[in-house]
């Protein structure tokens, strides 16, 4: 098993970034063949400093294995969300991928 975590920071220029990607990411993503588990949400308040609250959307993908990971990336709807959606809207983003 693997988790792909996507950390975005959006362009503060654009309030509703956030929103957009969100929804860009649910009608494009989740669908994909491999994807096991699909989370897409917006960054939670803490009162625990330990919390990083400097971001604004996160995905939360797991796939069977790297392979199939590796397929997600190439699939075109994943190209179409990050050409057309993650460029335009972010500012940074940040994976994490971890068995």
């Amino acid at each position: 098993m693997l988790s792909h975590i996507v950390v975005f920071w959006t362009d503060p220029a654009n309030p509703q970034a956030a929103d957009e990607l969100m929804a860009a990411a649910n009608a494009l993503l989740k669908n994909i063949p491999g994807v096991l588990q699909f989370h897409a949400g917006k960054m939670v308040p803490s009162h625990r400093p330990v919390v990083d609250q400097s971001y604004q959307v996160a995905l939360n993908l797991v796939f069977a294995d790297k392979h199939a990971e590796h397929e997600y990336q190439s699939h075109p709807q994943h190209i179409e969300f990050v050409e057309q959606h993650v460029r335009r809207l972010m500012k940074k983003v940040v994976i994490y991928d971890f068995e």
